[in-house]
């Protein structure tokens, strides 16, 4: 898993819908597209080539199975994340797409909310593994299987006074600033490192209880700032 963003192959024979995709994913904080395929074998070939975090997979495609090409990446050395992406509803293909170990499927047609939602559940879960601790029980498993859900809608309100108590700490931190604060700011706040005070706010950010705002300065990278979601 990159430290910035996740790098994202996405895998389609039709170019259009590719370069849909494609804009989609690039409107998602935390990911990059880093090459489009449109055959089995240039699927293959570009994840081999590319080694991305993610994949977001059609079924079907000129030359093959998209299904055998997500068993040949989720088999491979270092395998991404694949979200199956595709207008097949068949028994058949979501049987076999869940017994390869997809983290998703996503039915043709969808808008951006249906996938941004699930990019953030992928990006939230890899973020929890990457911060996994020596000590983890079930309670930490559940938590990161739960992460892979998509996040609750508008409509719904995340209960903050169930949550572990770091997370109410790092809630109330950002509800206590003026405007969006970093990362590293309610490292400081809370007494947590960094990295912690991310996994916390990606966390939060998922379930819906605060909003990832990116603030663009003259020059370098856009700054990561947190805010409470009002509703």
């Amino acid at each position: 898993m990159s430290d910035d963003s996740l790098t994202t192959l996405i895998v389609d024979d039709d170019f259009r819908v590719a370069s849909v995709h494609e804009g989609f994913v690039q409107k998602v904080p935390g990911f990059l597209v880093v090459g489009k395929a449109h055959t089995a074998a240039d699927a293959l070939e570009m994840a081999r080539r590319l080694q991305p975090d993610l994949v977001l997979l059609d079924i079907y495609l000129p030359d093959g199975d998209g299904l055998d090409v997500a068993r040949a990446l989720l088999d491979s050395p270092r395998p991404p994340v694949v979200i199956v992406i595709s207008a097949a509803t068949d028994v058949d293909a979501v049987r076999t797409a869940v017994q390869l170990g997809v983290a998703h499927y996503l039915v043709k047609p969808f808008g951006f909310a249906a996938l941004a939602e699930r990019l953030s559940a992928v990006r939230a879960a890899l973020a929890q593994i990457a911060d996994w601790p020596e000590d983890a029980g079930q309670e930490d498993v559940d938590h990161m299987f739960e992460l892979l859900r998509p996040a609750p809608s508008d409509g719904d309100t995340p209960d903050i006074e169930h949550l572990a108590p770091t997370l109410q700490l790092v809630y109330k931190s950002v509800g206590a600033g003026r405007s969006g604060l970093s990362a590293s700011e309610i490292a400081a706040q809370v007494g947590i490192s960094r990295a912690t005070a991310q996994r916390y706010l990606t966390q939060l950010e998922h379930i819906g209880a605060v909003r990832l705002e990116l603030r663009y300065g003259q020059t370098g990278r856009p700054e990561h700032r947190y805010s409470i979601k009002r509703r």
